[in-house]
């Protein structure tokens, strides 16, 4: 990325450059990647690039991308050089103490809002719990969507539940997201009962973590990834232990892979415990987000 009086490295040639060198690489989002990164390195938003296509970066800012593209080159996520991950339309802290939120999680979050705000309950706080929260995006989408509910945010990871509190204080709901360093639910005071239980837990076999990226592997928790030989065994501990911290009526939404969304749902069925249980599906059509109702 060396500048010559012919060839200006304009921010429309560094962005088109940067993309075409991570789609060889193959990035899922060259463009994407390319224009956060610049926008980074400029102390800019994405959209304001749009108006400065013919401008020149300072050498400073330069530098800075061309480090980023580098290391992100090698492997290293765009959530992590920039230190954080648009998602729900806010903007979460993460690190490499957390999953980095992806667009598929914000089908649970659709779901649990769908859900409170379909709720009669109207003389208290709609009671949401958040089972595994890692940076709070769940947590905080909610409670900053919905106001009239308190979430209870819970993880194993002291280091993820600082990331979690940290993005419930920028978004300005730390008054209604308590975070909890918890098994499950076990350190939960009692006998709090929720309306809405959301996890994003575990879910990937032994076997599949390592066809897993590099990029996944390297540099995301293990621990919030592997659910043990099947992928199931995180999940078949929440839907045997969360029925007796739930009200009757209330919906247990859980994201999954679509490959153990068959046994998942016989976990359900198996349980007597929850009925009317439905998929919610990605935009590949794929079955990601399992919905189902404490009897």
């Amino acid at each position: 990325m060396s500048t010559s009086q012919q060839d200006p490295w304009t921010v429309l040639r560094l962005l088109e450059w940067t993309t075409d060198f991570f789609k060889r690489n193959g990035s899922d989002s060259p463009r994407l990647d390319a224009e956060v990164l610049l926008a980074h390195a400029r102390g800019c938003t994405r959209i304001q690039l749009y108006t400065a296509f013919g401008e020149e970066p300072e050498e400073e800012q330069r530098v800075a991308f061309r480090e980023m593209v580098r290391r992100h080159g090698e492997g290293t996520p765009v959530a992590q050089l920039v230190g954080y991950r648009e998602f729900y339309s806010l903007r979460f802290r993460v690190d490499d103490s957390t999953l980095i939120p992806r667009p598929e999680t914000e089908h649970l979050v659709i779901e649990a809002l769908d859900v409170a705000k379909a709720s009669m309950i109207t003389d208290r706080p709609l009671q949401i719990a958040d089972i595994g929260t890692g940076s709070g995006a769940i947590a905080v989408s909610v409670a900053k969507t919905f106001a009239n509910c308190e979430v209870t945010a819970v993880d194993l990871s002291e280091a993820a539940l600082k990331i979690a509190t940290w993005n419930a204080d920028q978004h300005g709901v730390t008054d209604r997201v308590r975070c909890i360093e918890s098994d499950l639910l076990a350190a939960v005071d009692e006998p709090k009962l929720f309306d809405i239980i959301c996890t994003n837990p575990p879910y990937v076999s032994d076997a599949e973590y390592d066809e897993l990226s590099p990029t996944v592997r390297n540099f995301e928790p293990k621990s919030a990834l592997v659910s043990g030989l099947k992928g199931t065994e995180v999940i078949e501990r929440i839907i045997g232990e969360v029925p007796a911290r739930m009200q009757p009526g209330g919906r247990l939404i859980i994201e999954l892979s679509p490959m153990i969304a068959d046994a998942c749902l016989q976990l359900a069925q198996a349980s007597k415990d929850f009925t009317d249980e439905r998929f919610i599906k990605d935009l590949d059509h794929h079955r990601r987000i399992l919905s189902i109702k404490r009897a």
